[in-house]
């Protein structure tokens, strides 16, 4: 029955129109991604009622939660492709030593975080950009976030790993489950029990431990997946060499731009407390757009790495042209209404003044942009895919950390906060135009494969 579960996936992956296996895959895959995203949303959401030093104190952590989830993300997509491509190619046993490193790999990684942060509370907050006020709720939050880094980690792996054997499915079941707890948990632990910022951090923790305990469950005992095993096990090198070639392009996208949030978080203290918090909110909130385009270039991505393991180049680029142009479409839907209510969306965050000003002007900056993310991201997806590590983490480094570093050292010291407002904008254009220029040389290379196949087909 394993046996035939697995034809069938490996037929829809190599027969299916791509317009119809990628949204299916897709669809759990934003949801998922949506709502991972819901877990700072919430948090934001119900700290902003405290105060506004309380509302950039969850800016500031969020970014060392996404050094954490790049790590996770980096060891999860980079075992994910190999293991994708494994399958695709026959090689059972090579894909299960890929699953096992990645689980063990990212809850060890966790559990030193874990214990290495609650020593360095503190200066790490100020390290993340931190003001005198903002600290004390900063470091309440930040503690059981850090406690929660083993799940977090083992979590997003087990995630990618669902993703890339076509079970976006059980993926999703896990990460919404926790997601939604999170939004229940928050304003219990928050208001009925008062425990303020620390209260938002426990929730969000034990709602990780809850998607944690789905997911391990789930790739325990479906039959249809490639179960986590000790002996399976086997770190060594070479089968690092390969997962970090593959992850690094996670790692370069979600590091780089957690290191871009801590610039940004210093220098927006030139303007207090309130441009901290509002900065906050406006990514917060680009973020969750963008969620839903990442998670549509993870539906992409199990059909590409498979069908490129299977030499099925045509398909690979067939797949692409479709994914950016939806994605596009999609973007700038999202970007003409959120415009219309840019300052209603701030508000709805934190109702001070300063921060509605501040940030309804930088996201109605960052919108204007929005539809370029499409095939931005979906290039990022296809060079990480099909093992072009080197290409794709520069793509995925561009927008938050090649370009936007640069920004925020230059543009605010010429237009003042304007400058910090349009930094991300001014990235995202500069962005574009990069992966345009090394992402059209590999669809020509996948174009001239697809027309060798058909030749080769040929009667």
């Amino acid at each position: 029955m394993k046996k035939a579960n697995a034809q069938s996936r490996a037929q829809q992956m190599l027969e299916e129109p791509v317009n119809c296996i990628i949204p299916k895959l897709a669809v759990p895959a934003v949801i998922s991604m949506l709502i991972t995203s819901i877990y700072n949303m919430a948090d934001t959401f119900f700290v902003g009622r405290i105060n506004t030093a309380a509302s950039a104190a969850i800016g500031v952590v969020f970014s060392a939660m996404g050094i954490i989830q790049a790590l996770a993300f980096t060891i999860g997509m980079g075992s994910g492709t190999n293991m994708s491509r494994a399958l695709g190619a026959g090689r059972k046993e090579e894909a299960a030593q890929f699953v096992s490193l990645a689980f063990f790999t990212a809850f060890l990684t966790g559990l030193v975080i874990a214990v290495a942060g609650q020593f360095v509370l503190d200066p790490l907050m100020y390290l993340l950009g931190a003001t005198e006020t903002i600290v004390p709720y900063a470091r309440d939050y930040a503690r059981f976030i850090l406690m929660g880094a083993p799940f977090m980690m083992s979590s997003l792996a087990m995630n990618n790993l669902l993703r890339f054997q076509g079970q976006t499915m059980y993926a999703m079941m896990g990460i919404t489950t926790g997601g939604l707890l999170n939004m229940a948990l928050d304003p219990l632990f928050i208001f009925v029990f008062g425990l303020g910022t620390a209260g938002a951090s426990i929730a969000t923790a034990l709602s990780q431990f809850v998607s944690f305990c789905i997911l391990l469950w789930m790739c325990q005992t479906r039959k249809e997946t490639i179960s986590i095993s000790r002996k399976n096990f086997k770190p060594s090198a070479a089968l690092y060499g390969r997962m970090l070639s593959n992850g690094l392009p996670s790692l370069g996208r979600q590091g780089v731009a957690s290191v871009a949030t801590i610039l940004l978080n210093n220098v927006a203290k030139l303007w207090g407390d309130p441009a901290i918090a509002a900065m906050s909110i406006v990514s917060r909130y680009i973020m969750f757009i963008n969620a839903s385009v990442i998670g549509f270039g993870q539906g992409f991505q199990p059909v590409c790495a498979f069908c490129y393991g299977a030499g099925r180049h045509a398909r690979v680029r067939e797949a692409f042209i479709f994914c950016a142009k939806v994605a596009t479409i999609i973007l700038s839907v999202l970007a003409g209404v959120s415009l219309l209510f840019a300052g209603q969306i701030v508000s709805l965050f934190r109702n001070d003044p300063q921060v509605i000003a501040i940030g309804t002007r930088a996201l109605w900056m960052q919108l204007m942009t929005m539809p370029l993310w499409g095939y931005y991201v979906m290039s990022n997806m296809l060079t990480q895919s099909i093992g072009l590590s080197a290409r794709s983490t520069v793509i995925s480094s561009a927008r938050q950390g090649i370009f936007l570093i640069p920004m925020l050292l230059i543009l605010p010291a010429l237009l003042g906060l304007t400058g910090l407002q349009a930094a991300q904008p001014a990235s995202d254009v500069l962005a574009f135009i990069l992966a345009v220029c090394l992402v059209q040389p590999v669809l020509r290379r996948l174009k001239a494969g697809g027309k060798k196949e058909e030749a080769e087909v040929a009667p």
